[in-house]
């Protein structure tokens, strides 16, 4: 799992039938990277999220149909993006890049 930040919701009235009526957000790692996850849990624009990718990603819908390789899985209560723990695995690492599928 990765964590990214809602930079925007996606709006999108014409789409493949297997994303069915799935809510679509626009997301930034860390490292600046911006994709499009779907998003079953209602995360608002500007917060920290975690969100899952590949096979996963689809089995973390509701319809585990839909067409999709990047869900938001949750919305962070706290979290500090310069934190030791960003600092210092994420950045050092590579480690957390997110949402680099594109």
């Amino acid at each position: 799992m990765d964590i990214v930040r809602v930079v925007d919701e996606l709006v999108c009235t014409r789409r493949v039938p297997g994303l069915g009526t799935a809510a679509l957000r626009v997301v930034r790692s860390a490292q600046g990277v911006v994709s499009v996850a779907t998003d079953p849990v209602g995360a608002p624009v500007g917060r920290w999220v975690f969100a899952t990718t590949g096979s996963a990603a689809r089995l973390a819908m509701p319809d585990k149909t839909c067409m999709t390789d990047l869900t938001i899985c949750g919305i962070i209560d706290h979290w500090d993006e310069d934190g030791p723990v960003a600092a210092t695995e994420h950045r050092a690492t590579g480690a957390g890049s997110g949402a680099s599928k594109g």
